[in-house]
């Protein structure tokens, strides 16, 4: 009988590398491999790459570095180790990766991976395999499903893919290059998929794309569905308890989107809708097709829909052009939204992307003192949001034990981890928690019984009351 390869993979970035790294793992499993946490003893390590922020490339070349001194040793043992890059350093640098590492031997970018099988047959034969191109075909149609032990080690949330590329070219973003054309996978198969989640015990979806709202997947009647059409349909599927999805473009909320956060009570009041600005001028130097004001008036929509919402945000500062002035104006918009959580960056030039080209004119001291003014306003939203919830009794969907004896932890609505001393039989179960205290991000509580309606305090810094 051959015993199980091992196989490593690290996850670099965004949530779709996550189940992109899942789905790997599940194509390879009937090729006998099993994964481990540590990349010495593997048989194939994978870096699943991130394209999107600085010096991101330099961080997997580091890594490879040392997976060649782990080879090494592998070798000295008479061990075979692989190596492969995945994702969008792999797609956006292709035969360069092995030019300047050739310690790897496949290279294969975010569209092709389910390809693995053969490109490491290929690369045993031939001494390396590298696939960059777009297929013509889908690839979920091609992907292993994952097993029902698998589904439940994995926990009681779970991540589902329903759309991947962007068609918007912002200026500073890669995605359009590296993971191409948006491309909505048909209803069917989305149904199918959370069907087999769900009958393993996955209580939370989180529905993921690039630019997730832009799905226009094609419905079993026939017609385009939008994504609020696909959230409706997934909210009736027994077992699904809560539903989420990320990330949104404000450009894409439609109404159908609007009507199911009004509508779904599995549909999470939490919405992650990046607006990278609040300067006009920068965002149309962006190519982001909306004004700050267009931004209010989604915020305000969705806010008309459900009291209680709360959003997240990105935010760039420095961009090239961007005055003091415009970043002044970020800061107001900040302060008018109020926002439960949110990203904040220097900018970084992406290679190949338009803003590449444009003259930077914000010194790297100039963004450090920006992004720290920024960060200061966000993290006073975030407590002050985090602390209105003391006192308060809200739902907590409970996922896995804490690293504190006897403590189970769960997520609010809004995603706040939330710690109480109880049985491991509440995993899976939502159950209301009155929040006694606030350590850092994260709540202690004790559950409480029986049932009580949900308080409405987090709804008052959510909608700037």
């Amino acid at each position: 009988m051959t015993p199980p390869r091992k196989l490593h993979i690290k996850s670099y970035g965004c949530q779709m590398n996550v189940y992109d790294a899942q789905r790997m793992v599940d194509t390879l499993a009937p090729e006998g491999f099993v994964e481990t946490a540590n990349a010495e003893d593997a048989d194939l390590v994978i870096l699943n790459t991130c394209h999107i922020r600085e010096k991101a490339s330099e961080k997997v070349y580091s890594e490879l570095g040392r997976l060649r001194v782990a080879k090494d040793e592998a070798a000295r043992e008479g061990r075979a180790m692989q190596i492969a890059v995945a994702g969008c350093v792999a797609q956006a640098e292709g035969e360069e990766i092995v030019r300047r590492a050739p310690v790897v031997d496949v290279v294969v970018g975010p569209q092709s991976y389910h390809h693995l099988p053969a490109l490491l047959k290929r690369a045993d034969a031939e001494g390396r395999a590298i696939e960059t191109e777009f297929p013509a075909a889908d690839k979920f149609g091609f992907l292993a499903q994952p097993k029902p032990d698998a589904i439940r080690a994995r926990g009681i949330s779970a991540f589902v893919t329903v759309q991947e590329g962007c068609d918007k070219f912002c200026t500073f973003c890669v995605v359009p290059y590296t993971r191409g054309a948006e491309v909505s996978r048909p209803v069917a198969k989305i149904v199918d998929d959370v069907k087999r989640l769900a009958d393993n015990g996955v209580r939370e979806l989180t529905l993921i794309g690039q630019n997730v709202n832009a799905y226009h997947g094609d419905g079993p009647d026939g017609t385009s569905w939008p994504l609020g059409r696909l959230l409706e349909h997934l909210a009736a599927i027994p077992g699904i308890a809560r539903l989420r999805y990320s990330t949104s473009h404000p450009r894409d909320v439609d109404d159908s989107l609007i009507v199911a956060h009004r509508d779904l009570e599995a549909l999470m009041p939490f919405v992650h809708l990046p607006v990278q600005s609040g300067s006009d001028r920068i965002l149309a130097a962006m190519n982001r097709k909306h004004t700050a004001d267009d931004y209010r008036r989604v915020v305000d929509r969705f806010r008309t829909a459900r009291q209680d919402i709360a959003f997240s945000s990105d935010f760039i500062v420095g961009f090239p052009g961007e005055s003091e002035q415009d970043f002044l104006a970020t800061l107001a918009l900040v302060t008018q939204i109020g926002y439960a959580a949110a990203y904040s960056f220097k900018y970084s030039a992406r290679p190949g992307t338009p803003a590449a080209d444009m003259q930077e004119t914000v010194s790297p001291a100039e963004m450090d003192q920006r992004l720290e003014r920024l960060q200061e306003l966000i993290d006073s939203q975030q407590s002050a949001f985090n602390k209105a919830a003391v006192g308060s009794t809200v739902d907590v969907l409970f996922e896995r034990p804490a690293r504190k004896d006897g403590q189970i932890v769960g997520r609010t609505a809004y995603l706040q981890p939330a710690h109480v001393m109880a049985s491991p039989d509440i995993i899976g179960q939502i159950l209301p928690v009155r929040i006694d205290s606030l350590e850092r991000y994260s709540f202690l509580g004790e559950l409480v019984t029986p049932r009580v309606a949900r308080e409405p305090a987090l709804s008052q810094i959510a909608t700037g009351a």
